[in-house]
């Protein structure tokens, strides 16, 4: 058979950049070499697309001024990447190949939130991963939550600030705030993931720092109620319109929450798969979580991330992360390594899934007829 021609995209220009590294190494690694012919493009801080020999080494090394410039794809009629050759007389641009699927492993903005989605979708090309819409209202936790709201799905309580209100007048900020109740209160940007920019706020101070700290990386701040006594649990999700849900696991955070360097760099947080939560518990946050994946027209996968309070075992819906971490710890291939996905295994279904997903986009009329 025909190999397919796989282009994974990495980098980006987000926080996440090196979050996306480490996933992008795992993903590479899982793509079997007798199926797949595999085309390594990064993404610098700056926005250029890079790819060339050992991309990933390169850009993990910060030794990137050997690679080619790529040129992706814009237009229905020329879907082929093209990397640009400085000449004598000039540059000139050349075909590097075409793709049959792009797979994103982008995390945040530029990435994860509809924008590389909507070029992709211009270019008429397949891609693994959520739509425009999907990836964008699944990246934007304010917008987001009023769609749970609406959906009846439960979550937690929470405001949306702009960075100008925070610059501004700060303490009306906090006065607002305050009234979601007691400390205490978490600070965070509303576009982005891997926990980059949260701040667990005990106290004024700490908000006042909180709010600063999330508004280096967005423009729209959330502030969320902080709950007590609480049990965080996440589900994985894999399909376009029959999604499926993976067992469910609970995070131990090492810290005072799941936070980016318990995630990614000391790794210390422990992990309990499955959860050992009851099971009518978990029956219904796997319910929740496809009804989440529903409401806001996801594709591909998605991880959602729940709280369980311990006393009452309400469940609150935290967020739903359409491209998630797919590093060697992240929970998102481990679920479904507990349901009895491999981690290869649940790359190729991926793949199926974005081919699947262009082949429904294909059917759409693109013209009125008579």
């Amino acid at each position: 058979m025909k190999k397919l021609r796989i282009a994974v995209l990495f980098g980006g220009r987000s926080g996440e950049h090196d979050v996306s590294l480490m996933s992008a190494r795992s993903v590479i690694a899982a793509l079997d070499t007798a199926r797949y012919e595999v085309i390594q493009i990064g993404i610098t801080l700056d926005g250029n697309w890079l790819t060339g020999a050992n991309t990933l080494e390169a850009f993990e090394s910060g030794n990137i001024q050997d690679l080619d410039r790529v040129v992706p794809p814009s237009e229905p009629a020329h879907q082929s990447l093209y990397v640009v050759r400085s000449t004598k007389t000039g540059d000139v641009l050349e075909t590097l190949a075409g793709v049959d699927v792009f797979y994103p492993v982008l995390h945040g903005p530029f990435g994860e939130d509809g924008t590389l989605q909507g070029l992709l979708e211009l270019a008429d090309v397949a891609y693994v991963g959520a739509g425009v819409a999907g990836s964008s209202v699944g990246m934007d936790k304010g917008i987001f939550k009023d769609v749970m709201r609406a959906n009846g799905i439960p979550i937690v309580e929470s405001i949306l600030v702009l960075r100008g209100e925070i610059e501004n007048d700060m303490n009306a900020v906090i006065e607002k705030a305050e009234k979601l109740g007691a400390y205490p209160l978490f600070a965070k940007p509303a576009n982005l993931g891997s926990s980059v920019g949260i701040s667990k706020c005990n106290s004024r101070s700490d908000l006042g720092e909180g709010l600063m700290e999330a508004a280096r990386y967005d423009r729209r701040v959330v502030i969320e109620r902080g709950i007590g006594n609480v049990r965080e649990v996440e589900v994985s999700v894999l399909g376009n319109e029959d999604p499926q849900t993976s067992v469910c696991g609970e995070v131990l955070p090492s810290r005072e929450f799941y936070s980016y360097e318990s995630k990614y760099v000391d790794g210390t947080s422990g992990l309990i798969i499955p959860s050992q939560l009851p099971v009518e518990v978990t029956d219904k946050i796997r319910e929740y979580a496809v009804c989440a994946y529903k409401a806001i027209d996801c594709a591909g996968m998605a991880r959602a991330d729940f709280f369980v309070d311990n006393d009452t075992n309400q469940i609150y819906l935290n967020e739903l992360n359409t491209l998630p971490g797919f590093t060697s710890i992240s929970m998102y291939p481990k679920l479904w390594q507990a349901s009895g996905v491999t981690y290869p295994q649940l790359v190729d279904r991926l793949i199926e899934l974005a081919l699947e997903r262009k082949a429904q986009r294909d059917h759409t009329e693109r013209r009125r007829t008579a």
